[in-house]
């Protein structure tokens, strides 16, 4: 397995999220077939060039939440990105039993 083959399963993982729909770091490894490599999903999209047009924003952390410091400009963009297609926060954290993507 190199680095190639796995970031190209995660990229076409995210690109099928649908619009109002998230998936946690671990639901797009396992759904690429790397079911304990959620990190990597991580670095993945953390190193996502910025006019790419994969929807990252649909990416969250086991927990729900948006895994950016709530202060900071990057999750003020995540969260407008999310909202504006609909999913709903309840204080930080998004319902995944209402808005989760499972392919």
């Amino acid at each position: 397995m190199t680095q190639a083959d796995y970031l190209a399963k995660f990229w076409m993982v995210i690109a099928h999220i649908p619009k109002g729909k998230v998936a946690t770091y671990g639901d797009v490894a396992a759904m690429a077939g790397y079911p304990r490599m959620a990190r990597a999903v991580g670095r993945c999209l953390k190193n996502l060039p910025e006019d790419s047009n994969l929807p990252w924003h649909r990416v969250l952390n086991a927990k729900g939440m948006l895994s950016f410091p709530q202060d900071s400009a990057k999750y003020r963009q995540q969260r407008q990105l999310l909202e504006a297609e609909g999913v709903l926060f309840q204080q930080h954290k998004i319902a995944l039993a209402r808005h989760r993507w499972r392919g």
